[in-house]
């Protein structure tokens, strides 16, 4: 009895054991995946933008499709570093996705820092047509070979205007001697000084310092950002130049993205261009407010007349190689 006893609680123990080991196993198996399958996305906009709240968008959506398979954290206001700290890490292998501009990647692929050529598109409807034709696509697949993976390049931030400290700017004459913020890409170092400006290198997060303490006279940037960073605060001008239509790509490095399954990879494609829509209609339903908030806060919004500055900023095309690639944007949206 007492043997028969022992072997009975040998085998419980043991299927106790097995069950007990599967768990353990299942669960560090489960953490495993869940440690290799995460995702940071990061830009230098605040909470208050749109972008910030279509990479939430994207978040809530990829991890309900995936069942929670890929975890999505949102890293706003540059806490993973400005624009090219993000795009770096990316592309030494990092989980990291960056909301990043044309002008940056023209830097790697030429071809496409036309789209933030200046007044080369007049809206976004045109600026999303060319970023979702075949062409432009080619170009944008030439970057896996440099280490990147644009996942979707319709995110909308706006058209970028000129905002001064105290200098109201109509012409490009009143731009002369005027230190305005732009990156250091060079198409928005060369847009800035044709329009007659001297362009100077800033991190986004540096700008309000920058304008308080007269290290720069303005910058140039689109509406969310302006009101996110709130420097409405610092500003006393914004002119509505219109210069681009700044339309976003969210890259990740090409690396990180062929370790995904293939249906996760499919699943982010899908969902980063549906959230890129997503935060578009915000942008464009939000313009308005941003600009009368503004107003209330004391800044003087002035129209201009862009023939100027059209006229100003039309060599560049010779200068910086882009003509053939403007004739394609041109000759595709005249069809």
């Amino acid at each position: 009895m007492i043997k028969m006893f022992n072997r009975k609680f040998f085998v419980i123990a043991s299927l106790f054991l097995c069950v007990v080991g599967f768990w353990l196993i299942s669960s560090a198996t489960v953490a495993e995946c869940a440690d290799k399958y995460a995702l940071r996305i990061a830009h230098v906009v605040s909470t208050s933008d749109p972008m910030h709240e279509g990479a939430l968008w994207l978040k809530k959506r990829v991890e309900e499709l995936t069942n929670g398979g890929l975890q999505i954290t949102v890293y706003p206001d540059g806490q993973l570093g400005g624009t090219d700290d993000q795009l770096e890490q990316a592309r030494v292998g990092a989980n990291v996705a960056s909301i990043a501009d044309a002008a940056r990647l023209a830097e790697i692929v030429r071809s496409i820092g036309v789209l933030d050529m200046p007044y080369m598109t007049n809206s976004y409807e045109e600026a999303r047509k060319v970023v979702m034709s075949d062409f432009f696509k080619e170009w944008t697949k030439q970057l896996e070979e440099h280490g990147y993976k644009v996942l979707a390049f319709n995110w909308y931030q706006g058209a970028r205007h000129v905002a001064t400290r105290n200098i109201p700017v109509k012409i490009p004459a009143d731009l002369k001697g005027v230190k305005i913020r732009t990156t250091g890409s060079r198409v928005w170092q060369a847009t800035v000084r044709a329009m007659g400006a001297s362009p100077v290198s800033l991190e986004w997060a540096e700008v309000y310092p920058g304008l308080q303490q007269g290290v720069i006279d303005g910058c140039e940037a689109q509406y969310p950002a302006i009101y996110g960073a709130r420097l409405y605060e610092v500003v006393k001008y914004i002119s509505e130049t219109g210069h681009f239509h700044l339309l976003s790509p969210l890259v990740v490095g090409i690396n990180w993205f062929n370790s995904l399954p293939q249906d996760y990879q499919n699943i982010l494609m899908e969902v980063a261009a549906e959230a890129g829509d997503y935060a578009s209609q915000l942008t464009l339903k939000r313009i308005d407010d941003y600009k009368s908030e503004m107003v209330n806060s004391g800044v003087t919004i002035l129209e201009v007349d862009t023939t100027h500055f059209r006229e100003a900023t039309a060599p560049l095309y010779e200068e910086l190689g882009y003509t053939e690639e403007r004739k394609i944007i041109n000759d595709f949206l005249n069809q």
